[in-house]
C-alpha cells in the first residue's frame, strides 16, 4: 500500500476472479493493486468509500461515429466523449467514416488526430478504412496506430467511403494479412439488398423488408471463406441476423479467426415495437424480431458473439423523417448502452459480471488494449461506479450527445452511473464534468 495515492473501495469491484468487497489501490493513473476490503491503509492515501455501488472496469466500446471534422454538426468529439463518460465509457475507437475527410491515408488521421487532441474527455483511438483505392495506404495507416481497418461490402451512404466488391475485398484482406492487421467488415450483400422489395414510406415493415437477413448471412459467409483462404483475421460489425450465427459458430470450431459483435439495439428494442414514422430507430442492419433477438443473446451466452459496442451513428434530427426509406440510419446510443445492456441482461438472468466481459473486457481485448478492460494489478485505473438497482427514465434533454435524438427516450432504465474515473481521476459525477483530460490512443506494435 505505500506505493498508492488513491483507494477506491466498494462492498463490490468486478475483477477478472469475480465480485467481491475489494480495495483498488492507484498510483500514477494505474491500478497498484486489489485488496481486501478492510486492508489498512497508509498515512496520506486518499480514500473514496463507495459503499455499495459497484465499481466496473471503464467500458471499451470500439464502435462509434463521432464525425469530427467535417461533420460536427452531427456529433463531434467534445459531446462524443462527455455522453460516453457520462455512461462509464472511458475508451473509444473512432470509426473512420461520416467525417471529413475519412480516415483513409496518414495525412487524414493526423488531421483527425490534430481535431481530436483537446477535445477528449475519455480515451480515444482509430480505426482506418479499407476503400476500393487505397490498398497502398493501409500498411502506412497500419504503421501509424490505426487498430484495424473498416470496409463496407454494401453502399455505405456516403459517397466518400465506396465499399469493396469481393475482388478488393480480397485484394485489401490479402494485404491486411500480410502485416497481421485486422479488417472489421459492415456484412450485407449488395446483391441481396437490391433485389429485396423497396417500396419506402413510414412503415417499418417495409423498411425491414428491404434489409433481408439473408444479405447478412451471405455476406458473412463470403467474408469467411475469403479470411479461411488468407488465414487472415477479420471481425463483423453489428450483427443482428441471428440466421449467421451457426455459420460463425462452425468457422470459429475450424479455426478461422473471426470474431463478432452486436449492439445494445439489437439486444433490447424489437421490430415489432417500432411505430411507423419512428425512423429514430432505423438502423443498417435493422432491428429484427423478438424471435431473432432471443437467439442473439444465447449466441453472446455461448461466445459465438464475443461483444456488445453501440455503434453510436448520430444525425441531425432533420434527417431523421417518417420515411424509413430516405431517412439517416443510425442510432445514438453512447450515453445509454450499459444501462440499456444492463437492462435487458438482468431481466435474462445475467450478471454485471456477464455486462462487463461482452463490453469492457473482450473489446479492450479486440483492439489489443491490454491496458484496458479489467480491474488487475498493471491496468490503467479506469472505473464507472454504478447504481446497478436503480433506475432512471431516459430524458432526451439530459443526454450529452450533440442531438439529443434517441430510441430509447421515455424507457426507464436499471443502473445509473454514479461517478466516471480516467486513470484515477475522477472525470464525471453527478452529471458535473471536468477539463477533458482524454488521450490519443494507438496500435501497440
Amino acid at each position: 500500500m505505500s506505493d498508492a495515492e488513491l483507494v477506491l473501495r466498494s462492498t463490490r469491484v468486478i475483477t477478472p476472479e469475480g465480485s467481491r468487497p475489494a480495495a483498488v489501490a492507484v498510483a500514477d493513473g494505474r491500478i497498484t493493486a486489489v485488496l481486501p476490503y478492510d486492508a489498512d491503509l497508509s498515512s496520506g492515501v486518499r480514500l473514496e468509500d463507495l459503499g455499495d455501488d459497484v465499481v466496473l472496469p471503464g467500458l471499451v466500446d470500439t464502435h462509434v461515429h463521432v464525425n469530427d471534422p467535417g461533420r460536427t454538426h452531427w456529433e463531434g468529439f467534445w459531446t462524443a466523449t462527455r455522453a460516453a463518460a457520462a455512461g462509464g465509457i472511458t475508451t473509444l475507437v473512432d470509426m473512420p467514416l461520416n467525417s471529413l475527410p475519412p480516415t483513409t491515408t496518414v495525412d487524414h488521421l493526423r488531421t483527425k488526430q490534430e481535431v481530436a487532441a483537446d477535445k477528449a474527455h475519455i480515451d480515444v483511438g482509430f480505426w482506418g478504412g479499407a476503400l476500393p483505392d487505397n490498398v497502398k495506404d493501409l500498411r502506412p495507416l497500419h504503421d501509424a496506430g490505426v487498430f484495424g481497418f473498416k470496409a463496407f461490402l454494401s453502399p455505405s451512404g456516403v459517397e466518400e467511403f465506396p465499399h469493396l466488391d469481393q475482388e478488393r475485398l480480397a485484394r485489401s484482406l490479402a494485404e491486411i494479412a500480410g502485416f497481421g492487421g485486422l479488417l472489421i467488415v459492415h456484412a450485407e450483400d449488395p446483391h441481396h439488398l437490391d433485389t429485396a422489395p423497396q417500396r419506402g414510406g413510414p412503415r417499418y415493415a417495409d423498411f425491414l423488408a428491404s434489409r433481408p437477413r439473408d444479405a447478412e448471412d451471405s455476406a458473412v459467409a463470403a467474408l469467411i471463406d475469403q479470411a479461411r483462404r488468407l488465414d487472415a483475421r477479420v471481425h463483423v460489425l453489428h450483427l443482428s441476423s441471428s440466421d449467421a450465427l451457426p455459420l460463425i459458430a462452425a468457422a470459429k470450431a475450424d479455426g478461422v479467426r473471426i470474431t463478432v459483435e452486436t449492439c445494445p439495439h439489437y439486444l433490447t428494442l424489437t421490430a415489432e415495437e417500432v411505430p411507423d414514422g419512428a425512423s429514430e430507430f432505423k438502423c443498417c442492419p435493422p432491428i429484427r424480431e423478438s424471435a431473432n433477438q432471443d437467439l442473439l443473446w444465447r449466441a453472446l451466452a455461448d461466445g459465438t458473439i464475443d461483444c456488445v459496442v453501440t455503434d453510436h451513428s448520430p444525425s441531425t434530427a432533420d434527417l431523421k423523417t417518417d420515411d424509413f426509406a430516405t431517412a439517416w440510419g443510425g442510432i445514438s446510443g453512447l450515453q445509454l448502452s450499459l444501462a440499456a445492456v444492463w437492462t435487458a441482461a438482468r431481466g435474462r438472468g445475467h450478471t454485471l459480471e456477464d455486462v462487463v466481459r461482452w463490453m469492457s473486457t473482450r473489446t479492450a481485448a479486440l483492439v489489443g488494449l491490454d491496458h484496458k478492460g479489467a480491474i488487475e494489478a498493471g491496468r490503467d485505473a479506469d472505473f464507472a461506479v454504478l447504481a446497478p438497482d436503480e433506475t432512471f427514465t431516459v430524458d432526451p434533454a439530459a443526454l450529452q450527445h450533440r442531438n439529443r435524438v434517441t430510441a430509447y427516450a421515455g424507457r426507464t432504465l436499471y443502473g445509473v452511473v454514479r461517478s466516471t474515473w480516467l486513470r484515477g481521476e475522477r472525470i464525471v459525477a453527478d452529471g458535473e464534468f471536468t477539463a477533458p483530460k482524454g488521450r490519443l490512443l494507438t496500435r501497440t506494435p
